[in-house]
């Protein structure tokens, strides 16, 4: 089994940034294809980013392209979704997600983080 940990959400205000970190256990981390969804209240989960092994290749929903960017640290098992001009509507849950396969799907990826509140206010 693979754990993911992520961290770095919470308040701010329309416009503002934050960083999202997740953490992952288990061998050979750059093996993983990785990515990030959410879920707002009230809502199904949905499709944020995925990044392959190499950290070479990204895709992002329609919704957060040229808002979010994606990267991951090989070294330190972790991947990160920086988030700036954040929007009422980014308010939700975020779940980093993990998959040992070249590109994550964009559901039903084989393991998950506990998520992290991500709330900006107007």
């Amino acid at each position: 089994q693979v754990q993911l940990v992520e961290s770095g959400g919470g308040l701010v205000q329309a416009g503002g940034s934050l960083r999202l970190s997740c953490a992952a256990s288990g061998r050979t981390f750059s093996s993983y294809a990785m990515g990030w969804f959410r879920q707002a209240p009230g809502k199904e989960r949905e499709f944020v980013v995925r990044i392959s092994r190499s950290g070479t290749s990204t895709y992002y929903a329609e919704s957060v392209k040229g808002r979010f960017t994606i990267s991951r640290d090989n070294a330190k098992n972790t991947v990160y979704l920086q988030m700036d001009s954040l929007k009422p509507e980014d308010t939700a849950v975020y779940y980093c997600a993990l998959d040992p396969s070249v590109v994550l799907p964009t559901s039903n990826p084989r393991y998950w983080g506990q998520g992290t509140q991500v709330t900006v206010s107007s």
